[in-house]
């Protein structure tokens, strides 16, 4: 945990899946979630996006699983095919599931096996 409050995750934290509850400005176009399951061309980058599980809930709600941490990844992803997130809420990061009973600004110790989830050094044990 940094001193501003954010977490601040090593390197293969940029590997660990993310999920994220995405509402979509326009329906989600017919053959998106294929289309992410192969990878997406981001403007201005040469490679593809790793793949990524799409979960259509409607058809401007969806859940998008991702393995990467590009810059405002998820947003350009959809951008790439023509929609525009209107909302977006990251629900896990790893095995770190957010706790729906927690007030905006509360938090929670993570435990040992959600530290290891996303690659975290574990805490020395005090002996």
């Amino acid at each position: 945990m940094t001193a501003s409050g954010r977490i601040a995750l090593p390197r293969r934290a940029t590997t660990v899946k993310k999920t994220y509850l995405v509402a979509l400005e326009s329906p989600l176009a017919e053959g998106t979630a294929e289309l992410f399951a192969k990878g997406v061309q981001l403007h201005n980058e040469k490679d593809l996006t790793k793949p990524a599980l799409l979960e259509v809930i409607t058809p401007t709600e969806v859940r998008l699983t991702i393995s990467e941490g590009r810059y405002h990844q998820v947003k350009r992803m959809f951008a790439a095919v023509g929609n525009h997130v209107v909302g977006l809420h990251r629900e896990r990061i790893g095995d770190i599931l957010l706790d729906e009973s927690l007030a905006p600004g509360e938090y929670r110790p993570l435990t040992e096996a959600e530290i290891a989830s996303v690659g975290a050094p574990q805490p020395r044990s005090k002996t």
